[in-house]
């Protein structure tokens, strides 16, 4: 049986070091698939929906690459499947409601996310995406402090 693991991934340090956690985790599964995803949001007010989407689809591309490298770093273990994907979100949404989406859709056994992410503010103990993740993911949650 497949163990498949999905890790939320924005770039910062949490989000790393829950990449690792996520290879740590599939470790003893014969089979293993780590999805890691990005949700990138269109900032501030925008109010044309083609403008919106073209700042979104620019944000996507600069992970690419970021993207690209992990990739290539978790299939060195050659019985790792990775499979990475850049979603993006609306200005007004939290991500964690697409990464949850995401793992209802690939059928995740668990998520992992840092607990805090790129964001400017700070929160006592989770960050606004973490939080969102924590309360409405169907499926185990493993925070990385």
């Amino acid at each position: 049986m497949t163990k498949k693991i999905l890790v939320a991934y924005d770039g910062s340090d949490l989000s790393k070091q829950a990449v690792q956690e996520a290879k740590k985790q599939a470790c003893d599964a014969p089979e293993k698939e780590i999805h890691v995803i990005s949700v990138v949001n269109t900032t501030g007010p925008v109010t044309n929906a083609t403008m919106a989407e073209a700042v979104g689809k620019e944000l996507a591309e600069r992970f690419e690459t970021e993207m690209e490298a992990l990739k290539t770093e978790l299939e060195t273990d050659d019985s790792i499947t990775v499979k990475t994907e850049i979603k993006v979100g609306e200005a007004e949404g939290n991500p964690g409601e697409k990464i949850c989406a995401y793992a209802e859709e690939h059928d995740v056994d668990l998520i992992v996310l840092g607990s805090r992410g790129l964001g400017g503010v700070r929160k006592f103990l989770l960050g606004s995406v973490s939080n969102n993740v924590v309360q409405k993911a169907t499926k185990p949650v493993l925070i990385i402090k």
